[in-house]
């Protein structure tokens, strides 16, 4: 019996402290406590990301939204001689919408877009399927140096371009002088625009490279044996596993030259100095709208000007994904 009663309180006492250890970790009748441990999951997951975004948005408010709502506000004024800066609500843009030294930059851009986009990545993405095949040897030093000319500034390589084509001093002169042959015409009314093309080309077509080289070495290689076990050539599976697998790469590059396209500034800027008979105030709109703000001081209009051309860049990228969209819904 003494064993039955000792075993029995040891019973009574582990079933005493569990009991007290249940009541213990179970919550509290009043609501406070549940309520900070609320708060504090809050904090965790809602506040303190954003006290780590801060610095971003601080400097992205001052340097980019700021200047943003203070241009926009500044195109919706106009200054006059008599009276001041007054506010004329839209003028501005009605205006910009009827002027034809925007819309013949707008053109000038589009011409660009239509010819050069499609030049430049098509030659990125045959260099960058050339890379990831298997017949090119010393391929890091290929991709430096398709890559190369990117990384030198932009304003460097359109005056290296300017010297090469001048018809006085660059290299493809003295050789046609030498040939007894004209002058090329790089520095034409003709020739100006394929001239800008191919710095263009020559520039962005490794850095469009480099980005749908990155997405073809995300394709797991299992795929490409399953296409040689089946019979397929280098070109079936390039067209057929490559090219459809990094699509959304394609589109994302075609975005970046419809917007950087669209904004060209650099090289008609430097060319300015080369051939200035040539290339007008308004070759491109942001030139144009350049020139309206720091030559003629016309701050309000070039503002109105500014946010006209954004509005185009959005129209054509909004309208290119849209078309891309579509045709991957079929």
């Amino acid at each position: 019996m003494i064993p039955s009663r000792h075993m029995a309180k040891h019973s009574q006492t582990e079933a005493i402290q569990q009991a007290i250890e249940v009541q213990e970790l179970a919550p509290p009748a009043s609501g406070l406590p549940s309520a900070l441990r609320l708060w504090r999951r809050w904090r965790q997951q809602a506040v303190i990301p954003y006290l780590f975004l801060l610095p971003f948005l601080l400097l992205f408010s001052f340097f980019i939204l700021v200047p943003l709502l203070y241009a926009l506000w500044t195109s919706f004024f106009v200054e006059r001689l008599i009276g001041g800066t007054t506010f004329v609500g839209l003028q501005n843009y009605q205006e910009v919408l009827h002027d034809g030294n925007f819309w013949e930059g707008v053109r000038n851009v589009l011409l660009l877009l239509f010819t050069q986009v499609p030049l430049m990545l098509g030659l990125a993405l045959g260099l960058a399927l050339l890379l990831d095949s298997q017949i090119v040897r010393l391929k890091t030093i290929f991709r430096l140096g398709y890559f190369l000319p990117y990384a030198i500034p932009s304003v460097i390589g359109a005056l290296l371009w300017g010297y090469l084509y001048s018809a006085h001093i660059g290299p493809f002169a003295q050789l046609a002088e030498l040939l007894h042959w004209p002058p090329p015409p790089f520095l034409t009314a003709a020739g100006l625009l394929p001239s800008i093309a191919n710095i263009l080309t020559w520039q962005w077509t490794g850095y469009n490279m480099v980005i749908l080289y990155a997405a073809l070495q995300a394709i797991p290689p299992e795929l490409y044996d399953a296409a040689r076990v089946d019979g397929a050539s280098g070109w079936e599976i390039a067209r057929r596993i490559k090219i459809p697998l990094i699509a959304p790469a394609i589109v994302l590059t075609v975005v970046f030259s419809i917007i950087g396209t669209l904004q060209l500034f650099n090289e008609p800027q430097i060319m300015t100095a080369i051939v200035p008979n040539l290339i007008q105030d308004h070759y491109t709109p942001n030139l144009y709208a350049y020139n309206l703000a720091f030559t003629n001081q016309q701050y309000n209009y070039a503002a109105a000007v500014s946010f006209v051309l954004g509005a185009v860049v959005f129209v054509f990228s909004y309208v290119f994904m849209l078309v891309t969209y579509r045709r991957g819904q079929r």
